[in-house]
């Protein structure tokens, strides 16, 4: 029971040369510096590649010039109850009706699972959004974060990156490229925390989902 209780569940998208990147965007690349088949005492290897590329954290930078970099993002938004909406259904803006919310209660972290994802091993032509209704009713529920499975909150074509911004000026993060093909809408535990990249304007993140045990249950 307590193995159970403790397993995680990834929902990173794996680095890889291939691993689609926004389209423009420096795509990830791998190398050997050091190889002990070629007679190295160590394996050692360097990497290439945006932030963007796989599973990463948006900093305030990305979308406003002097604001927060990567390694001033804090930790706790990343850490803690989530809850994963399958909004597969929605076509073009997702509504707060599409997210089935409890109730009642604070709702601190939004996972959308959108269906349109780069763990498929292509970059995706189009993905639903939250609208900006849908934005402003996931913050009156104190959202601290909000992740999709998608390579943005906002639209491929978007100039204005509306949610970006809506989601900053509250003071909640974003997390993007997630891979939530398997994971059945409900609610989890996440761990998500991005890398200490000093200045940039994302970071990657090894994200994964715990569910809660249940309570009283302390086995």
């Amino acid at each position: 029971m307590a193995l159970q209780a403790m397993a995680l569940r990834d929902i990173s998208v794996a680095l890889r040369p291939g691993t689609p990147e926004w389209p423009g965007d420096t795509p990830f690349d791998c190398r050997w510096t050091w190889k002990m088949s070629e007679g190295a005492s160590v394996n050692v290897s360097a990497i290439t590649g945006s932030p963007h590329v796989g599973t990463h954290a948006d900093a305030p930078l990305h979308v406003r010039e002097g604001a927060a970099a990567s390694h001033e993002l804090p930790l706790a938004p990343f850490v803690g109850p989530a809850l994963v909406c399958d909004v597969r259904g929605a076509r073009g803006a997702i509504e707060s009706g599409d997210l089935q919310l409890p109730a009642s209660g604070a709702v601190e972290r939004v996972l959308l699972r959108t269906g349109h994802t780069i763990a498929d091993g292509a970059f995706p032509e189009e993905w639903p959004v939250p609208s900006p209704d849908c934005v402003r009713a996931l913050l009156a529920r104190g959202v601290r974060l909000v992740g999709t499975d998608a390579p943005s909150v906002d639209g491929r074509e978007s100039q204005t990156l509306e949610v970006h911004h809506a989601l900053f000026d509250a003071g909640a993060y974003i997390l993007e490229n997630l891979d939530l093909r398997d994971v059945p809408a409900g609610e989890y535990e996440l761990v998500a925390l991005p890398l200490k990249l000093e200045g940039l304007d994302a970071a990657p993140v090894r994200a994964a989902l715990r569910t809660p045990r249940p309570a009283g249950d302390d086995a």
